[in-house]
Parts: C-alpha cells; structure tokens; sequence
C-alpha cells in the first residue's frame, strides 16, 4: 500500500462555543478517489479548510507529503493542494482559457511570464475536463455544467498530487454530473492523484469512489469502502433515512450510464 500524501491526525476545529470537528482522522492516497460524505453541517467543507490550511485548528495536526502543514511555504504548498471550490465565485467575465491558467500561479516566480510547459500544462487540463472549445467564451456566458468542468480545468491545470473537491456536482443534471465525477476518478486512478470529493449523493458515492469517509455531528462516524460504510444503520443514525429495501443496498447503484453526445 502506498504512503498517505495528504495525512489529517485527530483534528478538531471549534468556532466560538461550538464544536464544529471533534477528533476526525483521515487518509489519502495516491491513485484513489476518496468521497466525503454526511449530512448538512457534518463539517465536510470545514474538514477540506482545514486541510488547505484555510482553517484554524484547535487541536490536531496537518500533513502534506510526510511534512506538517504550516511548515510549507504557501507558494510550495499550491503546488501540492488543488482546490475546487464549491462557490468559484467568478465575478467578472475573464476567458475560460484565461480563468483556467491562473492555476498555473504557483508555479510562476514573481513578474515571470507563463511558458511552454504552462501553456502546455493549460492546453491539456482543458483537454481533460472537455472544455476546449469554450476557449474563447467568458466564463459568467457558461452553463453550470460548463463551468464546473472549467472549474475542474483550473484545477488540473496545477498538476498538483493531491485535488480537494467541495460538492463539484452540485445543481447538475445527471448527464453532467455524471460526466465530472467520471473525470475525477480518472484524474485519480489514471494518474495516480490523490482525490478528495465531498459528495451528497450517495449513488455517485457508492458507485464511484475507492473509499468513503462519513461525518456526523462533526465526529468521524465511519470510513472503509462504500459497501462497508452505506450500511443501513449508517443511512439511519447518520441521515435519518432508512432504505426502502434493506436487504437491496445495492440500489445505491447508479441504474444508469452517460450517453455521449453525438459527434
């Protein structure tokens, strides 16, 4: 088994009075798509700050590559950690060719002009996420399914070994949500990233991901393979739900494929 590159240690964040993580650990390793999942407020975005280091910890620790966390020089430390942010908050209309080389920033000393293994680094992240022929478009024409996959460009533009991904699929339809987690477990498992996705729907979860970590009440309540993780009991103590078929979980399963669209 591989060596963990991004490595969260009994951390607990507090925000005034309230707890919001208690003791949760977790691992990630290359080559995998890790799904982080629970219900609202369980602290799934909270956990991802905190690993960015966005988020002060009140105990606990943070590791990139064996390396404490506040040991990395920022600029070092992008290089490490892309970020997909669940708001892009894309304010102005900059090209997508534009929006998607600033993940190319890190990467830039100070008044250096990108070159040709960044140009070249944009040209194949674009490739990847199938949002070439939006080159030219600015990026607030898009629609949501556009804009993610742009969103996930400017992430693999880094060519970083570890991507955080807060809720990349949310207000999709299926096609496209369908479409963007297929991408990310290919960035994992064909490149061998590490890959951390926080994800409500637990169909995607459940078919797609290697592995699964399950907040409740901002404790780690479970983690291992989705099958060991989307138990019954799990479904009911950690989202009040049960399944219509107890003895089916593997109704989880997604009961459909994406259909490509024609040539």
């Amino acid at each position: 088994m591989t060596d963990p590159v991004l490595s969260v240690e009994a951390v607990a964040v507090r925000r005034g009075d309230r707890p919001v993580l208690q003791d949760v650990s977790m691992l990630v390793r290359p080559g995998e798509l890790l799904g982080l999942i629970g219900p609202n407020g369980s602290g799934k975005t909270t956990l991802l700050r905190a690993a960015l280091g966005f988020q002060a910890l009140e105990s606990g620790r943070v590791s990139v590559m064996d390396r404490a966390l506040a040991d990395w020089p920022v600029r070092d430390l992008g290089r490490q950690i892309a970020y997909f942010p669940q708001d892009g908050g894309e304010a102005w209309p900059i090209r997508v060719d534009r929006f998607v080389a600033l993940g190319r920033l890190p990467h830039l000393e100070p008044w250096r002009r990108p070159g040709a293994s960044d140009a070249k680094a944009v040209e194949d992240a674009m490739a990847a996420a199938d949002v070439a022929a939006l080159a030219s478009r600015a990026v607030t024409d898009l629609s949501g399914g556009e804009r993610a996959r742009v969103h996930l460009a400017r992430a693999l533009a880094v060519q970083a070994p570890i991507l955080l991904a807060d809720e990349p699929i949310a207000g999709l339809d299926p096609f496209h949500q369908l479409q963007v987690i297929e991408m990310l477990r290919r960035h994992a498992h064909r490149e061998s990233r590490a890959v951390v996705v926080v994800l409500h729907d637990l169909t995607l979860a459940h078919r797609f991901c290697d592995r699964l970590v399950l907040l409740h009440n901002g404790r780690l309540y479970a983690e291992g393979t989705p099958e060991s993780v989307l138990t019954e009991s799990a479904l009911v103590e950690a989202y009040g739900v049960r399944p219509a078929h107890p003895s089916k979980l593997s109704d989880l399963m997604v009961p459909w494929e994406r259909e490509p669209p024609p040539p």
